[in-house]
């Protein structure tokens, strides 16, 4: 509808009685709603491509001079011919849809690439630095484009496979929060609402089809300014999925709405997919309720009290507690003097020798099992059993004392140990001495799930958003992040029973998400990945300040305070290695389920990556491999070495995935694989179906086979439709 406004003021140009009429009949047609959300579909956005070269082909724009403040010429020309004068490069560019319009030309350096939606799309990936601390795990990514396009490109890796999508979109506040078409949307723009619903709809589209369709869950966050249109466009898009809405206290003080009530909460929407439940977890502060379903009394929410789970001490006590009851169990359990964690145990010592007269390596500390009277006592375990059950997070350190330094154990007993296999018991966190914090799983024994009204001081943004953020990235802001606890809260509820969950945010800002995916893993040694997808925006005000010194988009100095770069990337890394940008430790310690040192990082992975555009040119002659190899290693799990080039010997088979270009060369290639079981999922390179086929019936049994075309972004062509 808004197409046809535009369409009438062009009319009315020419002719301003005809478009006066067509206007009237136009307020007619606009003014008959059907029930439901009725909304303009605003002709699809586009996107400026700062770091693309410009090609014959491109549909650019021209930019306004440097040092300029106005906006620059909106239209849309086609480059026609590129070509040199003296040093210098120009385009020859024509007005796009216009038959008679003249050729410009124009310096490329005064043009900007411009991909429209209903264009055909050519994505890929090129990797922009990545931290790995742990070899066993898949990594987290990071991705700097344009979100449509990167879900577009998603839908090839992920269909099917996300677990959890939570998202804190712009607010559409009016106070240059987001921009459509490249243009802020301000408070008094007419269709500023229409505009919001088409820009999150589109997105929405995409993401439905990247949800697990039997187990999965969409999170939305919003405020007063959306959140009614934001239901019922939740509703139409997802027709039969169970939706419900959370009100949560983010701002204890409240923040001024003119002189109306001071606002203190936003709204979080859950849309539930399949069997998608709420686990019942322990969330300190949140009004709870743990009667069972269908109770007459559950909206009293009487909470009862947590029944705690109780740990064996590794010291003896009692009858039969002296050295001589069993010699076999007086060993040193040696701890790491600066750490001070458990490294393992120390051989028995026989009956005759004095425990001085053990040596004990350098670094490392012996406690030995002494009674309370100061003669040799001895252990619960063997040496074999306490090394068996340290292995498994059975043992743990439960208290050292202040005064005299004395450390105690503690250890899980055999029933417990089977009950947190059957998940009668289930690991919530660590303790502060790294330990396992184990809680009864039943949900009239441990608090059951919150009620939709949350109030917790964890949850204010100030004190855990961007008073957080400015401890990471000292000397940097960023507006109105999330608390980090309320987005691991919110998670929490939905990833406790899946360690190897894949969590996706499309307008991951400051990168809060994936901050709180890795200290989930934390809590219980958990794989989970997160995927962020943001782009390069700098602020309004940022923007302001560049121009007036002649920069634009695409210049070093521009992008180096864009959002990822400035914010998203290096908060993470901060959080990854404990670190800030300029090499310094992080003050203060994570005081939540478990208290811990922000120096001490995360044992986890991460790749940032930035989204690339391609022409089908590159494509059609397979140079553009090394852009579309991330997404090859993506969606066999983001895990291990990736396949970053074409291999010489016609096949390869490195981390957890395999390509196979030559098919002359499947006998050495299937051969290899037998011998990798590890490899769960192979790409094909092949035009051929039957040869194809051929191949897979040669598979090992478990192995996932993929084909690509010759061109291989074929595969990756896409379209808004």
């Amino acid at each position: 509808m808004s197409r046809l406004t535009e369409l009438i003021d062009r009319i009315k140009f020419k002719d301003p009685k005809l478009g006066k009429e067509l206007m009237e009949e136009f307020k007619v047609i606009s003014a008959r709603r059907q029930f439901g959300l009725n909304f303009e579909r605003h002709k699809p956005e586009n996107v400026e491509l700062p770091n693309r070269k410009i090609k014959k082909g491109d549909k650019v724009r021209i930019l306004p001079e440097r040092k300029s403040l106005k906006k620059g010429d909106q239209r849309l020309w086609l480059v026609k011919e590129i070509f040199k004068t003296g040093k210098k490069k120009v385009a020859s560019i024509k007005l796009l849809d216009d038959l008679e319009a003249k050729t410009l030309e124009k310096d490329i350096d005064n043009l900007i690439v411009v991909a429209e939606f209903q264009d055909y799309i050519y994505p890929g990936l090129v990797s922009t630095g990545r931290l790995e601390r742990n070899k066993d795990k898949p990594y987290h990514t990071v991705i700097n484009g344009e979100n449509f396009h990167a879900l577009k490109a998603l839908n090839f890796t992920h269909k099917g496979k996300i677990d959890v999508i939570y998202i804190d979109p712009p607010y559409n506040t009016g106070s240059r929060d987001w921009k459509y078409n490249n243009n802020y949307v301000e408070a008094d723009d007419n269709y500023r609402h229409s505009k919001w619903l088409a820009f999150m709809e589109r997105r929405l589209e995409q993401a439905k089809d990247l949800l697990n369709p039997d187990k999965s869950v969409l999170i939305v966050t919003i405020d007063e300014k959306e959140y009614l249109r934001l239901g019922m466009l939740l509703e139409q898009l997802f027709p039969g999925q169970r939706i419900q809405m959370v009100s949560s206290m983010i701002n204890p003080k409240g923040s001024a709405r003119g002189k109306e009530f001071y606002r203190v909460d936003e709204y979080i929407y859950f849309v539930y997919f399949g069997k998608q439940t709420v686990n019942d977890v322990l969330i300190p502060g949140l009004c709870v309720s743990n009667s069972k379903d269908n109770d007459e009394n559950e909206a009293e929410g009487e909470s009862k009290k947590i029944k705690k789970v109780r740990w064996a001490s590794l010291l003896r006590s009692g009858s039969e507690a002296q050295r001589e009851d069993s010699h076999l169990k007086f060993y040193p359990v040696l701890v790491d003097r600066g750490t001070k964690t458990i490294i393992d145990a120390g051989d028995p010592v026989p009956l005759g020798i004095d425990k001085s007269e053990v040596d004990i390596p350098k670094g490392l500390d012996a406690v030995w099992p002494i009674r309370s009277d100061g003669s040799d006592g001895r252990w619960q375990l063997n040496q074999n059993s306490f090394r068996k059950l340290l292995s498994n997070g059975h043992l743990k350190i439960s208290s050292i004392n202040k005064k005299s330094g004395k450390i105690t154990f503690n250890y899980l007993m055999e029933g417990q140990r089977k009950q947190l296999k059957e998940g009668g018991l289930i690991i919530s966190g660590k303790d502060k001495y790294g330990g396992i914090i184990v809680e009864y799983s039943d949900k009239d024994s441990v608090v059951g799930r919150p009620r939709t009204l949350w109030m917790t001081k964890a949850h204010s943004a100030t004190e855990h958003g961007s008073s957080l953020i400015k401890k990471f990235i000292p000397g940097r802001t960023f507006p109105y992040p999330k608390s980090l606890y309320a987005v691991e809260d919110t998670l929490k509820f939905f990833v406790r029973d899946n360690p190897n969950a894949i969590i996706l945010d499309f307008f991951a800002g400051s990168g809060t998400t994936a901050h709180a995916v890795m200290r989930l893993n934390r809590l219980d040694d958990g794989a989970r990945q997160c995927i962020s997808i943001t782009n390069n925006e700098v602020s309004a005000e940022e923007q302001i300040i560049l121009k007036n010194k002649g920069l634009r988009p695409g210049d070093k100095e521009w992008e180096d305070l864009g959002i990822c770069e400035y914010i998203t990337k290096p908060r993470i890394k901060a959080a990854l290695t404990g670190k800030t940008p300029e090499g310094k430790k992080i003050s203060g310690e994570y005081k939540f389920y478990d208290e811990f040192p922000f120096s001490k990082g995360f044992s986890e992975n991460v790749e940032f990556f930035t989204l690339t555009y391609h022409t089908p040119i590159a494509i059609h002659h397979n140079l553009a491999y090394q852009q579309i190899a991330p997404l090859l290693w993506m969606r066999a799990g983001s895990q291990g070495m990736r396949i970053d080039k074409l291999p010489e010997k016609g096949w390869e088979i490195l981390g957890n995935y395999a390509l196979l270009v030559d098919l002359d060369k499947n006998a050495d290639f299937i051969l290899s694989l037998k011998n990798r079981p590890k490899i769960k999922m192979v790409f094909i390179v092949t035009n051929d179906d039957r040869r194809f086929q051929a191949i897979v019936r040669q598979l090992p049994d478990g192995v996932e086979a993929i084909r690509l075309y010759e061109s291989y972004l074929k595969n990756f062509q896409f379209t808004s439709e």
